[in-house]
């Protein structure tokens, strides 16, 4: 009775999924009060605000600062024209998880380790067959998005980021990043999709075994919130 209770135990085991990698405990990049935590390229250039916002109803391609009525905060870039903003906390393997919204024909990126873009773009209503590597979703340099997820501008939509690091010996890199998934409003949009090199405009234009995360800010308006990001040891 010993031995087939054992047996069934190692069944049992055998059958749990397996991780990639331990997570530790989750981390909110964004303490909905100020920017503490948070460094822009250009501070005179800088245009971020935490606070409300909304499409600017008579300027659709345009934010405009509004008082949060959800209570949720946001950390909002208003315009067009500003710097990239990025957290002072580096990161490797990682689980990022993060809502974003645009205005009509607005341009942004979620930056893994400040290097690595998932774009952010107007795509709605696009074809799934004519989506390309600048479409919502997409990942520069290396692949278009499976499928068009995007919502119409004005609406909350969310990433979630599944990302491996680049890994080194010394200055030598062994062995590539790699999105192992990612999500876009819970539809499956890449699969180990592996990163060859920075996909350009991002905070260095180097690799290395640890980076920031960085929101785009230099292109268009967007408003993040629900900022996590879940380390894997």
């Amino acid at each position: 009775m010993f031995r087939s209770c054992l047996s069934l135990t190692a069944f049992a085991l055998a059958l749990m999924p397996i991780s990639s990698a331990a997570e530790e405990a989750p981390k909110q990049a964004f303490n909905g009060k100020n920017l503490d935590g948070w460094k822009v390229k250009d501070e005179k250039k800088s245009k971020w605000k935490v606070c409300g916002a909304v499409v600017n109803p008579d300027k659709p391609g345009e934010l405009a600062e509004a008082p949060l009525t959800t209570g949720t905060p946001y950390l909002t870039n208003l315009s067009s024209g500003g710097t990239d903003i990025f957290t002072e906390a580096k990161f490797g393997d990682v689980l990022v998880e993060v809502e974003f919204m645009y205005p009509k024909g607005s341009n942004s990126g979620v930056y893994l380790m400040g290097e690595y873009e998932v774009q952010i773009i107007d795509s709605f209503g696009k074809p799934d067959d004519k989506l390309g590597q600048g479409d919502l979703g997409g990942i520069y340099h290396n692949a278009a998005p499976k499928k068009n997820a995007a919502k119409k501008p004005g609406e909350w939509q969310k990433f979630v980021i599944e990302f491996q690091a680049p890994k080194f010996e010394g200055d030598k890199k062994i062995s590539n990043a790699k999105f192992l998934k990612v999500t876009l409003n819970d539809e499956v949009i890449h699969e180990n999709v592996e990163a060859k090199g920075s996909t350009g405009g991002g905070l260095t234009g180097k690799e290395a075994a640890t980076g920031p995360l960085m929101f785009q800010g230099d292109h268009g308006p967007v408003a993040f919130r629900n900022i996590k990001i879940t380390p894997k040891k």
